[in-house]
């Protein structure tokens, strides 16, 4: 059984250290424990650091490319290096990596496929009031559209089984936090989570610039993610009340035409057809986008099957050598 601890880093120089020194090199239940970092387009002395302190494997971007790509380049070479498991931690050492082994047991025990940390979001200090707010709003989002019971969606601090991490795809930009869990609930893997332990404030979170930034992304990353996860649904609700709307507006004119024998209101009738038209169109919308969301489903599955039978190929020729 082998584990890879993957560290997505920008310019990690100094926190990077102090993240490493407290990893684990054994752990009950695991023969192998390796480290690997990607650093993304690092500008300092990252990929240094990183060697200094003996990180096994080092995947290197030359240019920043967002910590979703990062992350999802991580899996990719923790799969070819043959990982059964894969842990995703900060390099701020945000997370206490003597809940490494408590996070990992339930793919151990194999009742998961994917183990979230999730932090004591109103006991951290450093979090200001508007981003434990919308912590918590994103977390009961993705809940709703995963149907799981992540209490603490944007944590970063998670485990992967090796299967898991060959189905998952991560298309937001900004971050692969929510997209992630909710693909695992939607994709029926066995999701669950375990509450751990965060260490003081090393530096300022990069991801949160400021806080109309962060707010500004989150609605974005929240609102697309029902686009995206729940497309039918969201078009035939759309659809469904500018329909109603505009069907009650137009008995509105009907009614002053038979009473009124006519005359006036006609912009009524003209908001009502505006409405009733484009309630008509994104219901049809909602029927179309649900047969794509039905292909995409047969080609992530297709998708899967590739990724595992180049995977396999790939840790099989690096054994024999």
């Amino acid at each position: 059984m082998k584990l890879i601890i993957q560290i997505p880093c920008y310019n990690e120089e100094e926190t990077l250290p102090k993240t490493l020194k407290e990893l684990p090199r054994k752990i009950k239940g695991i023969d192998e424990v390796e480290w690997l970092v990607i650093d993304d387009g690092s500008t300092d002395k990252t990929i240094k650091a990183a060697k200094k302190h003996g990180v096994d494997h080092i995947v290197h971007f030359k240019k920043n490319r967002g910590l979703a790509e990062g992350f999802k380049a991580g899996l990719d070479a923790c799969i070819a290096l043959g990982a059964d498991i894969i842990v995703n931690t900060d390099a701020d050492n945000q997370y206490d990596a003597e809940d490494i082994p408590k996070l990992i047991q339930p793919i151990l025990d194999g009742t998961a496929d994917i183990v979230i940390g999730a932090r004591p979001i109103i006991q951290i200090k450093h979090f200001s009031f508007i981003k434990k707010l919308l912590q918590k709003f994103g977390s009961y989002v993705v809940r709703r559209v995963s149907n799981t019971d992540i209490p603490d969606a944007p944590s970063g601090f998670r485990a992967i089984s090796r299967d898991a991490a060959l189905k998952l795809n991560v298309f937001n930009a900004y971050t692969y936090t929510l997209e992630t869990i909710i693909q695992a609930g939607r994709k029926n893997m066995a999701i669950t989570w375990i509450p751990v332990r965060v260490n003081e404030e090393l530096r300022p979170s990069r991801l949160v610039k400021s806080i109309p930034s962060y707010i500004k992304r989150s609605i974005i990353t929240i609102f697309r993610i029902f686009v995206v996860y729940e497309p039918y649904r969201f078009f035939i609700r759309i659809g469904l009340f500018l329909f109603l709307v505009g069907f009650a507006i137009g008995a509105r004119f009907l009614y002053y035409y038979l009473v009124q024998t006519g005359q006036g209101h006609i912009q009524s009738l003209i908001l009502a057809s505006i409405l009733m038209v484009m309630g008509f169109q994104c219901i049809l919308s909602a029927f179309i986008v649900d047969l794509m969301a039905v292909n995409r489903t047969l080609l992530e599955d297709i998708q899967y099957r590739l990724r595992k039978d180049s995977a396999n190929r790939t840790t099989k020729k690096r054994t024999m050598k």
